[in-house]
């Protein structure tokens, strides 16, 4: 089918004047998979030729004429060895469109799975069949392949008309949950977490609207919401990801952007109900967030976090010892999978207090912070803002600024990579330095 009738199919399917439902899917790829040609493997006669990877197709080293000669009909492959080199050079020879082509052959021999870049396939026949589809689909529609993607406008596909208006209207009935600081909710931009998927059954992307076709990586998935797409088209997805309430397994350890977007938070919880508990009875304990709590009381309650949620009792009457409430907000910030200050700031904040007077670190401080994604940048800001509070105390409290940076730089800013100091520790001097200037002047950096 020519380029122009296939984009003339496609706009077709926009939208139909006389029907009130718009066709979202597009059937023509899926059409044409259904009409490639079937893999069919060319057994060997001769007694003895076989191999354990390619079984009886493999025919040894015979040459091109004669795999010429056996491949008559499309869809017909055989295995032959086809270099005398000391290692042997396995080249699938295939028939397709009516002319023979050959492909060199990749085998893991650990996994047992034939494989083509990041592909990988249970046996030869499911290789094959998967190339005759790409090689079909790209004979008769390549043109179209690249029109596609291309062209499609985000408000007008289907991710937007259908998933991402039910995903809104979900969170909606969380807004007065998660409300921000101004009584609104808040929803952040998020970036989807696409991973090269395989589909099972017939799947479309929700981009295009085009069929995912092949039997192997056909394609890309969100880990955080689910949306499928073709790796061409999830890269001109927006950040619009909305996670699924149902894919986060408790609070700890959670992306704190997708944790806030499903929550609609400016912060997230944990933090707002640990700082507000040590604002009301810990600004004067000393050693706050030093001395450490009993583990096991820790522990507990962060299971009560991920268990009850903003329900979670956090009171003296449950955990009488302070130092239990400043040691689960500790472990948060420090099983955050992205720092809270993320290693993309990381840098220049370093940068920053290395400059040689204090005006100047200061600006370029607040140049820095502009970096963080702004559910980081937001969390960030209240718990400097409540550190700050615990160094007023500090006459009671003993944690000056400096004391409060040496226990908040490990989990604040973390070293990209420890492992190349062995068992030594890094030098965090910087970091500490960095956090103690932010904390030391809040009210400047932060306005």
């Amino acid at each position: 089918m020519e380029a122009n009738a296939w984009k003339d199919g496609v706009e077709s399917h926009a939208a139909e004047p006389s029907s009130p439902v718009c066709p979202v899917w597009k059937p023509d790829l899926y059409k044409l998979q259904q009409e490639a040609p079937k893999p069919h493997a060319i057994s060997c006669q001769t007694q003895g030729e076989s191999h354990a990877a390619y079984g009886a197709a493999f025919h040894g080293a015979i040459s091109q004429a004669e795999a010429r000669r056996l491949l008559q009909e499309e869809g017909d492959y055989l295995v032959r060895i086809s270099s005398s080199r000391l290692e042997p050079l396995y080249t699938l020879s295939l028939r397709f469109n009516s002319k023979l082509s050959h492909y060199k052959l990749f085998y893991d021999e650990s996994e047992r799975k034939h494989y083509v870049g990041y592909q990988r396939f249970d046996s030869l026949d499911d290789l094959v069949a998967h190339g005759l589809v790409t090689l079909y689909i790209e004979l008769h529609a390549g043109a179209y392949i690249t029109y596609m993607c291309d062209t499609v406008i985000y408000e007008k596909s289907p991710a937007y008309l259908t998933l991402n208006r039910l995903k809104k209207r979900a969170a909606q009935l969380l807004d007065g949950v998660g409300d921000g600081e101004e009584g609104g909710p808040v929803d952040y931009d998020k970036p989807h977490a696409f991973r090269v998927h395989t589909f099972k059954g017939l799947n479309w992307c929700e981009f295009c609207g085009n069929f995912l076709w092949g039997f192997t990586a056909q394609g890309v998935k969100c880990d955080d919401c689910g949306l499928s797409a073709h790796a061409k088209c999830g890269a001109r997805v927006p950040a619009d990801c909305c996670p699924r309430l149902k894919q986060m397994r408790g609070v700890f350890g959670v992306d704190l952007t997708s944790l806030l977007k499903v929550q609609r938070r400016v912060r997230p919880f944990v933090v707002d109900k640990c700082v507000r508990e040590v604002d009301a009875r810990g600004l004067s304990t000393e050693g706050i967030y030093r001395v450490s709590g009993f583990q096991e009381e820790i522990d507990s309650l962060r299971v009560a976090f991920n268990r009850d949620g903003e329900n979670a009792d956090v009171s003296a009457a449950v955990y009488e010892n302070i130092s239990v409430i400043a040691g689960a907000l500790k472990l948060y910030l420090r099983l955050l999978p992205i720092p809270l200050i993320t290693y993309d700031a990381h840098p220049s904040i370093i940068k920053a207090v290395q400059l040689p007077n204090l005006r100047e670190q200061k600006k370029s401080l607040k140049e820095a912070l502009a970096l963080l994604l702004p559910a980081h940048y937001n969390t960030l800001k209240y718990l400097i803002f409540h550190l700050a509070r615990v160094v007023e105390h500090q006459k009671e409290n003993k944690m000056s600024s400096q004391s409060l940076s040496t226990v908040f730089a490990p989990t604040l800013m973390p070293m990209p990579d420890l492992t190349k100091y062995g068992s030594s520790l890094p030098d965090l001097s910087n970091e500490i330095a960095a956090l103690q200037l932010l904390i030391d002047h809040c009210y400047e950096i932060f306005s």
